[in-house]
C-alpha cells in the first residue's frame, strides 16, 4: 500500500504540474498579446525585428530548401514504381505536389525552424534568464516581453510561411527532376497534372498552417527560455523541452488544422468537377 501511494501522489504532482505549467503558459501567451497590442510600434520597431526576421528566415534558407528538394525527390524515387505498375506515372506530379503543398512542406519547413531558431530562442533567452539580466531589464523598467519576446514570436509567425515557400517549390523542383529526368516521365504532362490536382486552395491553406505552426514555435520557445532553471544543465533542458513541445505542437496543429481547412474548402471552395467536389 505504501507504494501504491507513493505512485499515486507521484502521478498527482505530475498531472499538478502539468495544469500548472500550461496556466503559466497562458498567462505568457496573454501577456504578449497584451504588449504587442498596446504598443505595436515599440515591439515592432525595425531595429528589433529585422534582426530577428533575418536570424529566424534568411539564415534557414539553406537547410529548408535542401530538405524541401530532397524530400521531393524522396516521394518520387518511392512512388514511381506503385503509379508505374497501374499505368498513371504521367499523374506523379499532380499527386506529389498536393501533398507537397498541403502538409509536407509547411509541416517540414515548420520542423526545421523549431530545430534550428526554437531551441536557439530557448537557450538564448534561457541564458538571459539564468544570469538576471532579465530581472535587470524589469529594474530598469524595460519589459523583457515586448523587447524580447515579441519580435522573436512575430519573426517566426511571418518567417515560417516564407520558408514554407521555398520547401514548396524545391519539393516540386525535386520531384520533377527525378519524374522526367530519370524516369522519363514528360515535363508536359508532369506540369499538366499539377496545375489540374493542385488547387489554388492547397498553397493557401499550407501557407496558414504554416503560420500557425511559426506562431506555436515563438510561443512555446520563449516560454521555455523564459521558464529556465538555473545552471548550464538548466538552459540545455530549456532548449530541448523547447523542440520537443514545438514539435508536439506542430503535429497536433497540423491534425486540428488539416480538418478545418479540408471542411471550409469541402463547405465552400469545392464544386461539381474538381477533384475534392461533390
Amino acid at each position: 500500500m505504501t507504494a501504491l501511494n507513493a505512485s499515486i501522489s507521484r502521478f498527482g504532482w505530475l498531472v499538478w504540474d502539468a495544469v500548472a505549467g500550461f496556466g503559466r503558459f497562458i498567462e505568457f501567451v496573454s501577456a504578449v498579446i497584451a504588449q504587442l497590442t498596446a504598443h505595436p510600434a515599440k515591439c515592432l520597431r525595425p531595429s528589433l525585428l529585422v534582426a530577428q526576421c533575418y536570424a529566424v528566415g534568411v539564415a534557414s534558407i539553406p537547410v529548408v530548401a535542401i530538405t524541401g528538394a530532397f524530400i521531393g525527390m524522396i516521394l518520387a524515387l518511392e512512388g514511381y514504381a506503385q503509379f508505374a505498375a497501374i499505368g498513371q506515372e504521367q499523374r506523379m506530379g499532380g499527386i506529389i505536389n498536393v501533398s507537397v503543398t498541403k502538409q509536407i512542406g509547411p509541416v517540414l519547413a515548420a520542423v526545421m525552424v523549431a530545430g534550428r531558431v526554437g531551441g536557439a530562442l530557448a537557450a538564448e533567452l534561457g541564458s538571459m534568464a539564468v544570469t538576471e539580466q532579465l530581472d535587470a531589464m524589469r529594474a530598469m523598467d524595460a519589459d523583457p516581453i515586448r523587447i524580447l519576446v515579441v519580435p522573436r514570436v512575430v519573426a517566426c509567425l511571418v518567417m515560417t510561411p516564407m520558408l514554407t515557400i521555398y520547401s514548396d517549390m524545391l519539393g516540386a523542383w525535386g520531384a520533377w527532376l527525378v519524374t522526367c529526368g530519370i524516369y522519363g516521365v514528360s515535363d508536359a504532362d508532369y506540369w499538366y497534372f499539377t496545375g489540374l490536382f493542385v488547387h489554388w486552395w492547397d498553397p493557401v491553406s499550407g501557407l496558414m498552417k504554416s503560420a500557425a505552426f511559426g506562431l506555436a514555435i515563438g510561443l512555446v520557445a520563449c516560454f521555455k527560455g523564459f521558464h529556465s532553471r538555473a545552471g548550464a544543465a538548466g538552459v540545455g533542458r530549456a532548449a530541448t523541452s523547447a523542440f520537443v513541445a514545438a514539435f508536439m505542437a506542430i503535429i497536433i496543429l497540423n491534425l486540428v488544422l488539416a480538418q478545418f481547412f479540408n471542411t471550409i474548402f469541402r463547405l465552400f471552395i469545392a464544386h461539381p468537377g474538381s477533384y475534392l467536389g461533390g
